[in-house]
C-alpha cells in the first residue's frame, strides 16, 4: 500500500488536502483535510448580536448571502418575529441570485475545465470540450462569466451590493423594492433564463425541469448534437468515461428546506431520506464530533452546547474541520440531497437505479445543480411579480436581553444552520455548521468517515498521476468552501 497527498486543490474556496491509501491502483482509504483555522465563532463571543450581521458574511466571498440569511434567521427565531411577504420575497431573490450564480460558477470555472486537461485528449468528445471549457482559452467561461455578472444586479437592486451585503436584517431586507426595480428585475431574470435556455439547455427552462425518468433525460440528451449545448457535452462526457459509477454514496441525505415565503410556504421542503425512505427532519438530533479534529476534545455535542476551542496537540486529528452527525450517521447534504428530499422525480429515479449506478454520484451531484437551475429561475420570475411597490419589507426587531436562535437554510452547496445563544444582551454562544462541514467531515469517534471520505474509495488512480482526475472529478462534484467549513 502507498500514500498519496492531493493538495492544496486550486480552484477551490479556501484551502483543501487530501490523503489517500492506495492499493492496487484504487483508493483504499481518505483523510480529507481542512489545514487553515479561522476562529468566526469565536470572534462572535461577547459582541451585540446584531454584529452577527456584519461579520457572518465574511466567513466567505461566495457564500456570503448564505451568511447573512442564516444569521438573520436566528436573530428572529430568537426575537419571536418572521418578515413580512415582500421581505421574505426579497430575501428570496437575494438569496437565490447567489445560490444560482454559485451553480453556474460551479459547472463553468470548477468542475469542467478538468474535462479540457490533456490526459483526456485522445478521447472522440475532447476537441469539443477543450473549445468551450480549457482553463484561461475556452469560449464558455467568458460568456457564463458575463452572464453571472449581469444576474448579480439583482443582488444590487435588492441588497445594495455583493458580497457581504447588509441588507439582510431578522425583520425582513432594508431596502424597499419601487416599480422602477421590478422592471430591471424583470429584465435582468429575461437575460439570465435567455444564457442558461442558450447555451446550457439548449431548450426551454420549463422542458428540462419537466424531464421525469432517465428516459425522457436520454431523449432529451440525444435529440441533438452534444455540441448544442454545454449539459449535452457534458453528459456525452460523462457517458463515456462511466461517471455515473464514480463517487458514488448510499449515505441519509438532509435538506433544511430553501426559500420560505407566503407565496409559496418552502419552495423546496424540509427533510431526511434514509433507509430508502422520506423522515421528518429534527435538528436535536445533530451532534458535532471533534475527536479527529484539531480542537478540544469531549463527547459530541449538539451546536447549542457545542464549543470551537483549538487544540493541535489531539491524538489522531487530522483536520480543522469538525464532523457533525444525524442521529449518530454522516449524511449527504447539496443540491442533489436538496433535491431528492423534495421528490423530484428524475432524480429519484436516477438515486434508485440498479447497481453502480444508483445512489448518488458525481453525474447526478451536477446534474441536480442544472435541475436546481431550471426549477430556481421560474420561482424567481414569480416572486419578484410578487413584489409589491412601495409596500413594507422589514418590521422591527428587538432582541432579548436573554434567550436562544436557530437559522436554517439552503446554501448552494447544501444545509447551512447557525445556532445562537444570547445572554446580558451580548453573544454568549456561537455556532455554525455549513455544508462542506458535513460532507467533508473526518471520521467521527467510531471511526466511521465523513461522507467524501467514503466517496472516494474504490477510485481508480493511474500510474504516476499526481493529481488523478478522477479523485478531482469526485471531489468538484461536492463544490467543496473550505473557507465556510472552518469558519
Amino acid at each position: 500500500m502507498s500514500r498519496l497527498v492531493v493538495g492544496p486543490f486550486n480552484r477551490v474556496e479556501g484551502d483543501l488536502e487530501v490523503r489517500l491509501d492506495l492499493a492496487d491502483g484504487r483508493v483504499r482509504s481518505a483523510e480529507v483535510s481542512a489545514p487553515l483555522y479561522r476562529g468566526f465563532e469565536a470572534m462572535l463571543i461577547g459582541r451585540v448580536p446584531e454584529d452577527a450581521l456584519a461579520i457572518v458574511p465574511r466567513l466567505c466571498g461566495i457564500c456570503s448571502v448564505s451568511q447573512s440569511a442564516a444569521a438573520a434567521f436566528a436573530l428572529a427565531d430568537a426575537a419571536g418575529i418572521s418578515a413580512p411577504p415582500n421581505g421574505q420575497l426579497a430575501a428570496n431573490l437575494v438569496l437565490a441570485c447567489e445560490n444560482l450564480a454559485d451553480h453556474l460558477a460551479h459547472f463553468y470555472l470548477f468542475f469542467m475545465p478538468d474535462f479540457a486537461r490533456p490526459a483526456y485528449a485522445q478521447r472522440p468528445w475532447f476537441p469539443a470540450v477543450h473549445a468551450r471549457f480549457a482553463a484561461g482559452g475556452g469560449t464558455a467561461g467568458p460568456e457564463a462569466m458575463a452572464a453571472r455578472t449581469a444576474f448579480f444586479h439583482i443582488a444590487g437592486l435588492l441588497a445594495g451590493k455583493w458580497p457581504h451585503t447588509l441588507a439582510l436584517a431578522p425583520g425582513g431586507t432594508t431596502r424597499a423594492p419601487g416599480t422602477g426595480e421590478k422592471i430591471r428585475l424583470r429584465l435582468v431574470l429575461a437575460g439570465f433564463r435567455q444564457f442558461l435556455e442558450t447555451r446550457l439547455f439548449g431548450c426551454a427552462l420549463e422542458a428540462f425541469a419537466g424531464l421525469a425518468t432517465p428516459a425522457q433525460l436520454a431523449g432529451w440528451q440525444h435529440a441533438a448534437a452534444p455540441e448544442s449545448c454545454d449539459l449535452r457535452l457534458f453528459l456525452h462526457a460523462a457517458d463515456e468515461l462511466g461517471l455515473a459509477g464514480l463517487g458514488r454514496l448510499d449515505l441519509p441525505l438532509m435538506s433544511f428546506g430553501a426559500y420560505v415565503s407566503e407565496a409559496d410556504g418552502r419552495l423546496f421542503r424540509a427533510g431526511l431520506i434514509a433507509d430508502g425512505a422520506l423522515h421528518a427532519l429534527d435538528p436535536g438530533d445533530i451532534r458535532e464530533d471533534t475527536s479527529h479534529a484539531w480542537l478540544r476534545s469531549g463527547p459530541p455535542l449538539p451546536p447549542t452546547a457545542g464549543r470551537t476551542e483549538p487544540d493541535i496537540d489531539v491524538p489522531g486529528a487530522y483536520t480543522w474541520c469538525k464532523a457533525p452527525r444525524l442521529s449518530g450517521r454522516p449524511v449527504e447534504v447539496g443540491a442533489l440531497a436538496r433535491q431528492l428530499v423534495d421528490g423530484q422525480p428524475l432524480l429519484r429515479a436516477l438515486h434508485g437505479g440498479n447497481g453502480r449506478n444508483g445512489g448518488t454520484n458525481v453525474v447526478a451531484r451536477v446534474l441536480a445543480r442544472a435541475v436546481e437551475l431550471a426549477r430556481v429561475v421560474p420561482a424567481m420570475e414569480r416572486w419578484s411579480s410578487l413584489l409589491e411597490a412601495g409596500a413594507p419589507c422589514c418590521v422591527p426587531a428587538p432582541l432579548p436581553a436573554g434567550g436562544s436562535g436557530i437559522g436554517l437554510i439552503e446554501a448552494a452547496r447544501g444545509s447551512l444552520g447557525h445556532w445562537l445563544g444570547i445572554d446580558g444582551g451580548r453573544i454568549h454562544h456561537y455556532q455554525i455548521i455549513a455544508p462542506t462541514t458535513w460532507n467533508f467531515s473526518p471520521r467521527s469517534a467510531d471511526g466511521v468517515p465523513g461522507p467524501l471520505e467514503q466517496a472516494l474509495i474504490g477510485t481508480a488512480v493511474e500510474p504516476g498521476e499526481t493529481v488523478p482526475l478522477a479523485v478531482q472529478h469526485v471531489v468538484r462534484s461536492f463544490d467543496p468552501c473550505m473557507s465556510c467549513t472552518v469558519h
